[in-house]
């Protein structure tokens, strides 16, 4: 779906098609920027006080000067979706090290970040929740500081690239012999015993904050969740497989290279902790998703 027509830029709000970001700034000339998506439900939204953190935390890791603090973020948030009558899908927002009148890979002292956000309507809970979607293996080329969420995505786009030439939805990234997480998401898996396992947090992956809504879900679902790295063999053989995301937040993977995964439908586990997401953040679930009641 198109972007929604009011952006936010460096404190303004204007039409799209009037927001100009300078050729030298160093979101575009070296990726030296950090970026977060955060889900709009209802009108509300889904964990912004956790995407605020993450963001502050990496804008310290690439050292540039947090612009605003988490009341701020909030008010420009809010603004933006109120501009646009955004009552459903996502708002983007990149912070960059920043233009100045040169092309230096280190920069000036302090940089002067440049601040841009768009909303974007789009449904939240649809097909691919209740369908699922397709994966395949693909090597991890990314940096090593994965947990920082800036916008050095090449890795992700030719793996998104590579999915869709074989006919699938995302990728597994793999190194070393073990699943990190999905081209743009964390990746679970769930045993034939039941049991929920999702990479621990390190370096190598992203700390999702749906990842983070899903591990609060533990006590009320009863759920057993380890939190250790898994091989694509387990994924191959898992009972079920799925991803976790702001954009598309539980989405059933029924598919891995080519093979089915369990009878090839989205599974009870899934479902369930579906079912407590959405519900969590206030979606009506016998319209919503009703289907997540089907294998509960």
């Amino acid at each position: 779906m198109p972007v929604c027509p009011i952006v936010s830029l460096n404190g303004s709000f204007l039409p799209l098609g009037e927001a100009h970001v300078s050729p030298l700034d160093r979101g575009f000339l070296f990726a030296h920027a950090a970026y977060e998506v955060t889900a709009v439900y209802g009108g509300r939204f889904v964990d912004l006080d956790g995407h605020i953190a993450r963001l502050t935390r990496t804008l310290s890791g690439i050292e540039i000067p947090d612009p605003h603090d988490a009341a701020g973020w909030t008010a420009l948030h809010t603004e933006l979706i109120v501009r646009n009558k955004l009552t459903e899908g996502i708002v983007y927002l990149e912070v960059t090290g920043g233009a100045y009148e040169a092309r230096d890979f280190a920069g000036p002292d302090t940089f002067t970040p440049t601040v841009f956000a768009y909303a974007d309507a789009k449904p939240l809970i649809g097909a691919a929740a209740r369908d699922g979607i397709k994966a395949v293996f693909h090597a991890d080329t990314r940096w090593k500081r994965r947990d920082m969420k800036t916008t050095q995505l090449l890795s992700q786009a030719l793996a998104y690239r590579a999915a869709k030439q074989q006919g699938a939805d995302t990728a597994f990234m793999v190194e070393d012999g073990f699943v990190t997480e999905a081209a743009s998401a964390n990746a679970w898996i769930v045993t034939h015993t039941g049991e929920i396992i999702t990479r621990d947090l390190s370096p190598a992956i992203l700390p999702g904050i749906t990842r983070a809504g899903v591990m609060a879900l533990r006590g009320k679902g009863g759920f057993t969740i380890t939190e250790r790295a898994f091989t694509p063999d387990e994924a191959l053989n898992a009972a079920e497989v799925f991803t976790t995301s702001a954009g598309a937040m539980i989405a059933p993977v029924t598919h891995v290279d080519g093979r089915a995964v369990g009878d090839g439908t989205p599974g009870p586990v899934t479902r369930t902790i579906q079912r407590l997401y959405y519900e969590a953040m206030g979606a009506d679930i016998s319209a919503a998703a009703p289907w997540t009641l089907e294998r509960a």
